[in-house]
């Protein structure tokens, strides 16, 4: 089997490529021009373009959004004995931040639009009941894309998940 390789790489030595080695003179070139580069600052290993360190301005951290407000108390109880219906389920198990978020941005949107007035979004407890899921929903919620569609947010009854779940009260389509 050996024989037969030796004999296809002998029949055709210009189809092998070959490494380019750089040229001594053109290595020689870049050696000069490299010792005239001044030696970098302690800013170019940072920022390669040269800024004056006196018109840089400091990030400020955004503001937290807040929340969205609570449900009204007589519409939550009548969310948790069932008297008003809750329009859509959402449960949010197994997803990570990314893919949670985006759907939690469509179902509220697609719930907004077929009119329902309040939806149950599961979120989950977590492990030892801090849940990232749990903790960020309410963020997401108060985005300003979202927020126009919500009237409010409470934690569910427990028969609707409790503390990993959430009632979210849509507005009336307009």
């Amino acid at each position: 089997m050996a024989s037969t390789v030796q004999a296809r790489i002998a029949e055709r030595p210009g189809k092998m490529r070959v490494k380019a080695k750089p040229r001594p003179a053109a290595r020689a070139e870049l050696l000069a021009h490299a010792a005239d580069i001044a030696p970098p600052t302690h800013l170019a290993s940072i920022a390669p373009l040269r800024i004056d360190p006196a018109d840089i301005k400091p990030v400020r951290p955004k503001a937290a959004k807040p929340p969205p407000d609570g449900i009204e108390p007589n519409r939550r109880r009548r969310l948790a004995k069932e008297h008003d219906p809750i329009g859509a389920r959402l449960d949010m198990h197994g997803l990570d931040q990314d893919r949670a978020r985006a759907t939690l941005e469509s179902f509220v949107r697609r719930a907004f639009d077929d009119g329902h007035r309040a939806v149950l979004v599961i979120t989950g407890k977590g492990k030892v009941g801090q849940g990232v899921l749990r903790q960020r929903t309410p963020e997401w919620l108060a985005d300003p894309i979202l927020r126009e569609m919500i009237a409010g947010v409470s934690p569910a009854d427990q028969r609707h998940g409790g503390e990993g779940a959430l009632y979210v009260a849509l507005k009336r389509r307009t």
